[in-house]
């Protein structure tokens, strides 16, 4: 008779706990289970958005990255690459788009269109990211090449520069060298010099070398860079570097 007073008694004690308890658990089950149905239903939509706007990226680069390409397919492309930045704006491809946008914008000789897209990259990229850093020197170079050397010079002492110290020394060293301010040019680029040779594979050392050797002093035996023709035909670089965009990158 003992035991069994004790096992009711244990019995009425578990029944007076989830009297009250019971709610409150079986409110936390409902809330936890509410709570991952919805961060499964919000990880498939951001994972069905970037899956589509993977496909609009694609269908953009076949259009616009042709070399046989005509108007018509090339204004398609530029359609679709609009489309990416207002319809999945806040993803990668958008931004990647709006790089090509650029590009594209450079080739037909619209720097301000270039400027315009290349500026959407930089308020929708993370800042210090490669696509904010690409960005960055691109619109330097737009700037310059638009006649503004000294804000092409601004940006690119506003950013981090990343991977791409090299590049924004060469790109500093045109710009300088388009003022006429040789020697800073010069520093310029025996600074790329240097840093391309802690990062291999960053920029063209040969087109480097030549133009070091186009404004230094010393005769190219001791600065073991090859016979290169006088500074006036030495080219600069181009507008748009051929820097692979982030998703060559990525391949």
């Amino acid at each position: 008779m003992d035991q069994y007073r004790t096992e009711e008694e244990q019995v009425e004690a578990l029944r007076r706990w989830w009297s009250e308890n019971g709610r409150s658990i079986f409110a936390a089950i409902i809330i936890a289970g509410s709570l991952s149905f919805a961060y499964q239903t919000w990880k498939g939509s951001v994972e069905t958005k970037q899956q589509d706007a993977s496909d609009l990226y694609q269908a953009m680069l076949q259009l616009v990255s042709s070399a046989d390409a005509s108007p018509s397919q090339q204004q398609q492309g530029i359609a679709l690459g609009e489309q990416l930045k207002s319809d999945f704006s806040g993803t990668t491809y958008a931004q990647f788009a709006a790089l090509h946008l650029a590009r594209i914008a450079v080739a037909e000789n619209d720097l301000a269109a270039a400027e315009e897209q290349l500026r959407w990259v930089l308020g929708e990229a993370s800042k210090g990211s490669d696509t904010a850093q690409l960005a960055q020197l691109r619109l330097a170079r737009v700037l310059a090449a638009s006649g503004d050397s000294d804000q092409a010079l601004a940006v690119l002492d506003s950013q981090e520069q990343g991977t791409y110290q090299a590049s924004y020394a060469i790109a500093r060293g045109d710009i300088l060298l388009g003022q006429g301010k040789t020697e800073d040019a010069r520093l310029s680029y025996a600074e790329a010099l240097s840093l391309a040779a802690v990062s291999p594979g960053q920029v063209n050392l040969a087109t480097l070398q030549q133009k070091l050797q186009a404004l230094s002093p010393v005769p190219a035996r001791e600065l073991a860079i090859p016979e290169v023709e006088t500074p006036e035909a030495v080219e600069l670089e181009p507008v748009i570097d051929e820097i692979a965009t982030p998703e060559e990158q990525e391949d």
